[in-house]
């Protein structure tokens, strides 16, 4: 189904609606805006088999797949809707005053309060859980934000029908209207427009360096700069320390073969580089990586041009100095379809070569040799900012190589041991976002509810009577939040 690409006229439309109802929706109660979000999720519970029918058709992923992005992405918005209500993103700090003291001590009380509205960007190999009813959606309105979503045009249709859940809900909580709003936009027109609007605030983004960077690149030209929150990509490194590759050589092939092609490689957190000291050991991994690569088949990718995008850089990088291939899945691949591929290159010729370090898109990973634990430690500090970085080693390997786990800290925002990095857990403690170029701002995770604060902004305030402060600030607590009074943090009245 094709929808028809919104006019500037209709987007500056949207952007006024949105502004307008932000002062009404910031004013609602965590409560309120708890239960609008869990109607969403009830909305889109209600969609039934279409809605998943719907995204088979549009993206190529399996169904099982599909059904549980579903899942996840109801939990995420029930999870947030109670991340909401409880209140702790909201930072309550409260310095009581003492007038009688010399100079007299202010009273001074702080919280996050909503940006305004926000546009979310659809990601493409997403289309559930990182779209329409999103983690970034579900996130502003929590922190009191209207949102403006931009369909993503490889699957237009599912977010049509996640956006009409997200519209009954509005309905059903009597909310204004642009509380939500819904575009199509093929161009890159449509995006530069809604980036620049003066009523939009911030911007949530998955997906290519290029166009997240380009995003944020738009937002801080503007008259008054706005954040973006761009998820751009990431080669999340694993490095195979000698203890544990001596020990568990073998079975570290079958985990990560299989990591490296799941979901036809089309994870943000797909393990693109595999790094390790050369020896007998890394070649019985590297032999068995290659032999469990040749029997599994090639998939069917999103769409084509992200399967003919994997082709080619996988071409040119198989192509590059000193790479040599170790494996290709033995299925021939046909149309849209991703070959697994396993290639290998010295340390050395991986450092002199940028191009080596760029992500693959799919189901592609680089063993990287090195001559000693000095030279891997350099191949860590050389790399950019990546959104995982694992660590296959004993506590033995760890002990030993201080200087890799202390250069793998300043490249992730996750850091793993002995595991895979594909799976993000959605829960208080994840941090999904990472140093430049992985994401715009490190400071900030796109899965958790520590994600509802990239959609606010810290004010304080300072002498003001008990009746005229927010209900969060308090002397009262009225909503039983968790607070810092003075230092301890606390339920308790003032």
């Amino acid at each position: 189904m094709m929808f028809r690409d919104a006019t500037i006229e209709e987007i500056n439309a949207a952007a006024e609606e949105a502004w307008h109802a932000f002062h009404a929706y910031r004013k609602l109660s965590l409560k309120q805006r708890a239960v609008f979000i869990k109607n969403i999720a009830i909305e889109i519970e209600a969609l039934g088999p279409a809605l998943v029918k719907t995204a088979m058709k549009e993206t190529n992923l399996p169904e099982a797949r599909l059904q549980g992005e579903k899942t996840r992405t109801i939990f995420q918005l029930n999870s947030y809707a109670e991340a909401c209500e409880r209140g702790d993103w909201l930072e309550a700090r409260i310095d009581t005053g003492a007038p009688g003291r010399t100079p007299p001590k202010p009273d001074i009380r702080k919280m996050l309060v909503p940006l305004g509205p926000v546009v979310v960007f659809g990601a493409s190999n997403f289309p559930l859980a990182y779209s329409t009813a999103g983690g970034d959606t579900a996130c502003a309105f929590a922190a009191g934000c209207p949102v403006i979503v931009k369909a993503h045009p490889a699957h237009a249709e599912t977010s049509e029908m996640a956006a009409g859940a997200i519209l009954k809900a509005v309905e059903k909580c009597n909310l204004p209207k642009g509380t939500f709003s819904h575009i199509h936009g093929r161009g890159f027109e449509a995006g530069k427009a809604l980036a620049t609007h003066k009523h939009v605030k911030a911007v949530g983004f998955t997906g290519s360096y290029a166009g997240g960077k380009a995003l944020f690149d738009l937002a801080n030209q503007r008259k008054e700069p706005i954040p973006v929150f761009s998820e751009m990509g990431s080669v999340n490194p694993v490095f195979l320390l000698p203890g544990k590759l001596n020990e568990s050589a073998i079975d570290m092939a079958k985990m990560y073969s299989a990591s490296v092609t799941l979901s036809v490689g089309q994870f943000c957190t797909n393990p693109g580089l595999i790094i390790g000291v050369e020896g007998n050991d890394l070649n019985v991994f590297t032999d068995r990586l290659g032999e469990e690569i040749k029997n599994i088949a090639p998939g069917i990718m999103l769409h084509q041009g992200i399967a003919s995008a994997f082709t080619e850089k996988r071409d040119t990088a198989l192509k590059q100095k000193g790479v040599t291939t170790v494996a290709v899945s033995a299925t021939s691949a046909s149309e849209n379809q991703g070959s697994p591929t396993i290639a290998a290159v010295d340390a050395a010729d991986f450092l002199d070569n940028p191009l080596l370090h760029h992500e693959v898109f799919g189901p592609y990973s680089l063993v990287i040799r090195c001559k000693d634990r000095k030279q891997m430690a350099e191949v860590a500090r050389q790399m950019e900012g990546q959104l995982t970085a694992t660590l296959m080693a004993t506590v033995k390997d760890l002990h030993e190589n201080i200087e890799l786990v202390e250069a793998i800290k300043n490249i992730c925002g996750r850091s793993i041991l002995n595991g895979v990095p594909t799976g993000v857990d959605v829960c208080l403690s994840m941090h999904h976002g990472g140093p430049f170029p992985a994401t715009t701002d490190s400071r900030f995770t796109s899965v958790g509810p520590d994600g509802i604060k990239r959609f606010a902004r810290p004010v304080a305030f300072q002498n003001w009577p008990e009746e005229l402060l927010p209900d969060e600030l308090k002397n009262s607590n009225p909503l039983s939040i968790w607070r810092t009074v003075d230092n301890e943090l606390t339920k308790n009245k003032i």
